[in-house]
């Protein structure tokens, strides 16, 4: 299979992956008492609304292109702490919301897989198709779940660990976040960030392939 029709295959799953990570941060923080996403207009299932130029195109085209490990981010959904019931806590709520959005959708993603193969009648080039995006979802997802989840600033796993220490210990750690970028470039560089991904990423496909009856074909990546 060529570049463009990898490439092909990789923008719906990647644009999806990205657009609901975002909305449901904000949908979650909307249900805790805080409206700013939904008035900005950032609860929209538009990618228009939420892509980042470099975060979005231009490092997951490149990563794409140089056989790197794919990730990318869109435009944060704002959340304005003040307005949420319980600020600590809910914050913590609101960042694993984005996470959880990708783990929903790497199950589904892994369904139209099981159901590419299941029903019958189904001409084989569409069969192929299915399978394509569908492991494309699956493994972007993963990746997007497990990369937020380190307690790196600004990534979610940061909020969720400052949602669970001490406010001093929250304090030191979000003073981290000026340099978070850096820290992620330089593990993506150094290729830590992949020893650090794959083993979780591969463990969930492997789980996700059993559960759904598809491990034979979801393990080819």
């Amino acid at each position: 299979m060529g570049s463009f029709q990898q490439l092909a295959i990789w923008v719906v799953p990647v644009l999806f992956a990205i657009t609901l990570h975002e909305v449901a941060h904000g949908w979650i923080a909307g249900k805790l008492g805080d409206p700013t996403a939904r008035r900005l207009g950032r609860l929209s299932l538009n990618p228009i609304k939420h892509v980042d130029p470099i975060g979005t195109v231009v490092v997951p085209l490149l990563l794409f292109l140089t056989g790197g490990f794919i990730f990318g981010w869109a435009k944060p959904v704002p959340v304005t702490y003040e307005n949420l019931r319980n600020p600590k806590r809910d914050m913590a709520l609101v960042a694993l919301a984005g996470p959880g959005a990708n783990l929903a959708m790497a199950l589904f993603w892994a369904l139209l897989i099981k159901l590419a193969i299941s029903l019958p009648g189904l001409p084989m080039a569409a069969v192929l198709g299915l399978i394509a995006i569908g492991k494309a979802g699956v493994i972007i997802n993963l990746i997007l779940m497990v990369l937020n989840l380190l307690p790196i600033p600004p990534l979610d796993g940061s909020r969720v660990l400052s949602g669970l220490l001490p406010d001093r210990y929250g304090y030191q750690l979000a003073r981290i976040e000026p340099y978070g970028f850096v820290i992620l470039l330089l593990l993506l560089v150094t290729g830590v960030l992949g020893s650090l991904l794959w083993p979780a990423v591969s463990g969930m496909m492997r789980g996700i392939g059993g559960l759904m009856g598809i491990h034979s074909i979801i393990g080819l990546f």
